[in-house]
This record gives structure tokens, C-alpha cells and sequence, in this order.
């Protein structure tokens, strides 16, 4: 299947006939919201509430068992006290439903969940204090550690041994290296690939678990707090989630809140600070730190100018996503460990020294 096919393309008479076949609302407005390969909905309803319809990507929708472990994720995490969303069930009590449908390319099947709306901005319209790096770095620790309480019968699934952009899979960013030909950025993203390889997997200290893996500015919200700053309200998009390590969370969410920040090696020392408030790292897992973020920048360099080519109508998304990406790489890169990880670490030991 041609990969432009994979995405849906529900138009809103298409949501409007689904949800009320389903849950038995009727919608007063229906409006479309960004997503990376799936497709997203705002619905209000007219006899109140607001949710999320989502309709996953024709490819995911094969796999009911990842899908069905991603919504009792956000389930089991709302219920020990972190907002995410929660998934409502049908009018016959499932929380996902299968529709064949035709968005244009012929009947494609598609699972598809109303979920909880949550309150808030995405934390991309906020401003990036210290104090919301703090938090941030903080809630991401706490997830981490709920979702490794979870119990589940399809646990299995979240190995996701091929999923490229598990950080713990950076060698397979050399299928799509070609997206960067004529760039200057290839030759420094094959050296990133290349001292990934010689290290991390040597790296049998990192602490295992499940992690979102994609704990990035669009998927955090926020809502204004009581001291004119901000907190955060919202846990979006579980689509990434695998078993992975606390590291690679933690490197994660560095990274995407570099994208969002005027100075970025100022966002790593608060992150880091907030996250070694609930969970400190060990010192291999300190020392491979700069490589996973150099590495996330990578994935999200070539990956989204992937995307970009299979996707070009989901260009502006895509360009969110990794907006400034590649002149952080070059920044850090050109940094090197050594400097970045003095402003990182001292910065977090000051931040959890004044706390």
C-alpha cells in the first residue's frame, strides 16, 4: 500500500455518521485537529462534553493489542493521579471499534476511540520558565515510574523491536540516512549513528522500563497556576509508547523542549533537575545523556524529512515537529559533550540546591 494511503481522511459528515452510530451522541461542532500519521477530531456534543476522536493509521490499526495497551496506559495512569486522557467506551462497551470505511483510497479499516478532551494549550504556547522545565522533567520521572507498575496480558507488545523511533533503535535511521544527501548535517548524523552503536549497547546499567517516547511539546499541555506561571494539565499521544529505558524518556524530553526555547542548552539543566528529583540517574546513564539527545535530534532530523516526502500535504505538522532540530544538532554537536554537559549538570545541581 502506497505509503500517503496509510494516513486516514475522514471528512466531518464521516466522524459526524461514526460517533453517533457509536456513542449515541450527537456532535454541534466538529472540528479537525494536527496529528502526525493518524487523524484527530475535536467533537463537542449538543447535550454537553467535549472529546477527541481518533482515527488511527491503517497500519496501526492491525495491531488491536498495541492499541488496546496504549489506552489502558492513559487509563491506569490518569487513575494514580496524572492527567491523561482516558478512552470512552461505545454504546456496546468497547473502548476501540474497527470501521471499514472508504477516506478515498477505497474500504480501509481503521480503529477508532472517543477520548476525554483535556483543558489547556500545548506547552509549545507557553513560556518555558525553569520552573515548567522543572515540572516537566519532573511529571516525566513520575510517568515512567507508574507506568512500570502496569499489569497487562498484551505487555509483549511494547518490545517494538523494528519501531524506528524507539531511541533505542537509532541504527535503523541508516535506511533513510539518503534524505540528507548534499546536506553537511549527514556527515555528523552518520558519526551520532556510529558512536551509538560502539556505546549504548554496552550500556547494560541503563535501567529498564516503559516509557512514552514521545514526551514532546505537542503532546505536554498547561494551564496558567496560581503564581502567574504555568502548570501542567494535560498527557497527550501514546502511539510511541515502548519498553525502553528511564534514560531515553529523559533524553527525549530534553530534546523536543530544546526546539521550543530561544537559548536550548538552557532547557537540560531544570528538565534534568526535575527528573532527578523522582528518579536519579546512575552514573552511566549521566554519561550517555549528551549522545541520546544528540541521537533524538537526529531521528527527528531525518525521520521527518522521511515523513515530509511520503507526507507533504502534513508538511506544516511535520515542520512543528522538528522545527529548529537541525540547528540544535549542529549547536551541540559543535559544543561538544564536554561543554554541554558542565552547563546541563551544574545547572541542575544549582536548581535542586535552591529547591
Amino acid at each position: 500500500m502506497a505509503a500517503q494511503h496509510v494516513k486516514p481522511n475522514f471528512s466531518q459528515p464521516q466522524v459526524d455518521q461514526v460517533v453517533k452510530r457509536l456513542f449515541r451522541l450527537t456532535p454541534s461542532e466538529i472540528r479537525s485537529l494536527p496529528s502526525y500519521n493518524d487523524q484527530n477530531f475535536y467533537v463537542a456534543a449538543v447535550k454537553g462534553g467535549e472529546f477527541v476522536f481518533k482515527i488511527m493509521n491503517s497500519e496501526d490499526s492491525k495491531n488491536s493489542n498495541l492499541i488496546e495497551m496504549q489506552t489502558y496506559a492513559m487509563s491506569f495512569l490518569q487513575q494514580n493521579g496524572l492527567p491523561a486522557q482516558t478512552a470512552l467506551p461505545t454504546s456496546s462497551g468497547q473502548l476501540t471499534s474497527l470501521e471499514e470505511i472508504d477516506c478515498g483510497y477505497g474500504c480501509q479499516k481503521y480503529l477508532v476511540r472517543l477520548l476525554t478532551y483535556l483543558p489547556g494549550i500545548t506547552i509549545s504556547k507557553a513560556p518555558l520558565t525553569p520552573q515548567l522545565l522543572y515540572e516537566t522533567g519532573k511529571t516525566a520521572a513520575r510517568m515512567d515510574q507508574i507506568l512500570q507498575k502496569m499489569e497487562h496480558p498484551h505487555l509483549e507488545v511494547l518490545q517494538r523491536e523494528n519501531f524506528t523511533w524507539s531511541l533505542s533503535n537509532i541504527p535503523l535511521l541508516r535506511e533513510y540516512i539518503h534524505v540528507l544527501d548534499g546536506d553537511p548535517l549527514q556527515e555528523v548524523v552518520n558519526s551520532i549513528i556510529h558512536q551509538f552503536t560502539a556505546v549504548v549497547p554496552k550500556c547494560s546499567n541503563f535501567r529498564k522500563c516503559i516509557i512514552h517516547g514521545d514526551f514532546n511539546d505537542l503532546n505536554i499541555l498547561v494551564q496558567p497556576d496560581d503564581s502567574n506561571g504555568y502548570r501542567i494539565s494535560g498527557i497527550l499521544d501514546f502511539g510511541d509508547m515502548n519498553s525502553g529505558y528511564y534514560i531515553c524518556e529523559l533524553a527525549i524530553t530534553i530534546t523536543h523542549m530544546m526546539t521550543e526555547h530561544p537559548n536550548p542548552i538552557e532547557v537540560g539543566g531544570p528538565i534534568l533537575a526535575g527528573w532527578e528529583s523522582v528518579l536519579p540517574l546512575n552514573e552511566v546513564e549521566k554519561d550517555c545523556l549528551y549522545l541520546l539527545v544528540l541521537c533524538r535530534l537526529c531521528q527527528l532530523l531525518v525521520l521527518t524529512r522521511n515523513s515530509m516526502m511520503s507526507y507533504p500535504e502534513n508538511e506544516e505538522y511535520l515542520m512543528n515537529v522538528s522545527k529548529g532540530g537541525d540547528k540544535t544538532l549542529q549547536q551541540l554537536w559543535e559544543l561538544g559533550k564536554v561543554q554541554v554537559e558542565r552547563v546541563w549538570f551544574k545547572s541542575a545541581a544549582q536548581y535542586n540546591g535552591g529547591k
